[in-house]
Formats: C-alpha cells, sequence, structure tokens
C-alpha cells in the first residue's frame, strides 16, 4: 500500500465516527433500506444459541456486537476509497431463511462460538452459499471453535477448513496486506492472541471459489466500530478496515 493511501485511510479514519454518530439508528438494521442493486451490509441474525434472544433490542444478542457503528464505518471507508456503490446511511438484519438474503452477495455473522441453528436455517444458509454467497465469520476464539466447527458442518457436511495466508487473493483484491499475523493490542477484548484466518472452498478446492471467511482469535469490527477514538493504534484499525474493504471487493467480484 502506497504512503500516500495509508495516509487517506488514517484521515478517513478519523472522519467515519463522525458518520455513525451523526446517522444514529435510523436506518441501520432495519427493512427500510430498500434493494437499489448497490451494496448493503448484511448482519445475519441467529435466534437460537448461547446468548440469542429472539426479539431485536430485547436480551442479551451477541449477534448484535458491534452494532451499528461497525458497519457504518467500514461502509463509510468503501464507499470513499472504491468505486463500489455501498449503503452509507442503512443496513440490514436478516435470519438465514428471509428471501431477501439471496439479493445481496455478502452477509457477516458474528460470535458464531455461540451460534446454534434450526435445520431449516442450516439449509437456508447451504442454499446461499451454493449460490454464490459470501459469508464472513467473526468474533470468536480459544474453545469456542468447537462449536462453530460443528454447526458449519451442519450446513456444508463435507467441508474443510483451510488456513488462509497473505499469499490468497482475497488479502490483495484492494488493498496488499502484508502481515496478518499480528497480535491483538492488549487493550484490545482478544489482547494478545493471534489472529488467525481460514477459508471454505467450493468443491474444497483451495484454487477455487472462496464461499466463506473465518477470522478466529479476532474481531475485525471492534477496529471497525472504534475508529479514530483512540483506543487502538492507528496500524491496527488500519489493517482491520483494509481486510474489511477487501473481503467486501472479494465477494463482489467472485
Amino acid at each position: 500500500m502506497s504512503r500516500y493511501l495509508r495516509a487517506l485511510l488514517v484521515i478517513t479514519l478519523c472522519c467515519v465516527t463522525l458518520v455513525s454518530a451523526q446517522s444514529g439508528r435510523r436506518r441501520w438494521g432495519t427493512p427500510a433500506v430498500p434493494y437499489d442493486a448497490g451494496l448493503t451490509f448484511v448482519r445475519l441474525r441467529w435466534t437460537t444459541g448461547t446468548f440469542a434472544a429472539p426479539p431485536v433490542g430485547m436480551g442479551v444478542n451477541f449477534w448484535m456486537h458491534e452494532y451499528p457503528g461497525a458497519e457504518a464505518n467500514l461502509m463509510s471507508v468503501l464507499g470513499n476509497f472504491t468505486l463500489v456503490d455501498a449503503q452509507t446511511d442503512g443496513s440490514l438484519i436478516l435470519p438465514f431463511d428471509d428471501p431477501e438474503l439471496f439479493r445481496h452477495p455478502i452477509a457477516m455473522l458474528w460470535e458464531p462460538g455461540f451460534w446454534v441453528m434450526t435445520d431449516e436455517h442450516a439449509a437456508s444458509l447451504r442454499a446461499y452459499l451454493l449460490k454464490g454467497g459470501f459469508v464472513i465469520f467473526n468474533d470468536f476464539e480459544g474453545g469456542q471453535w468447537a462449536n462453530f466447527e460443528a454447526q458449519l458442518k451442519r450446513v456444508l457436511p463435507d467441508a474443510q477448513l483451510m488456513t488462509l495466508d497473505e499469499t490468497h487473493p482475497i488479502f490483495s483484491t484492494f488493498f496488499r496486506i502484508d502481515q496478518l499475523d499480528r497480535p491483538n493490542p492488549m487493550n484490545h477484548h482478544l489482547g494478545g492472541l493471534t489472529p488467525e484466518y481460514f477459508g471454505v472452498f467450493e468443491d474444497n478446492d483451495p484454487n477455487g471459489r472462496l464461499m466463506a471467511v473465518v477470522n478466529y482469535n479476532t474481531n475485525l469490527a471492534e477496529f471497525w466500530q472504534l475508529a479514530g477514538r483512540g483506543f487502538f493504534p492507528i496500524d491496527a484499525e488500519n489493517t482491520g478496515f483494509q481486510i474489511g474493504v477487501n473481503y467486501m471487493m472479494y465477494g463482489l467480484t467472485h
């Protein structure tokens, strides 16, 4: 990444929190965002499993972590740095079985360490992935892997989780990521853990289409949500946004 682009990104990070603060929650995560062929951020809602309360806004919903600042700030950066027609003033929260999901090429799921599906939801998510959808799994660590893997196997029984490193094209789709294995900052809630990234490929072919990417032992969305507030080192925030933009660009082009 050029020094010029790095400087621009730092400036943008200092401004995006103003974007999310001004927009508030008026169109974030609601059906008020109509489909217009642009890119809308989709957060997947799971309502069974640990720490999942069915009604939005009631009880403890782990799938709502970093809402709505994470999506607001990421989409702001995506809209500013690329030619993508990014929806920057609204997003969607969709259950797995909502037909609306199939209009959107990219969806993100938080806290898969606690996520549990019904058989119907597993079938819907399978259909979405096989039809070309791209899913980002984010924010889980340690022993939570066992639950995530078990749920993924219900969706794609033959899926193999393959380690991704800097050489995979997803990490140079827009920004070139030179180093992925930087430990999380100690003031991050996963401080000291080294992020790991895994992929699920169509037909388990590592040279084929990546259907899902897995962020393990890290939470990129925390960098997006708190950007420009001085909580984290700028380099960590920048890398978080660069990876997020790359994910979006990959999902749109594959």
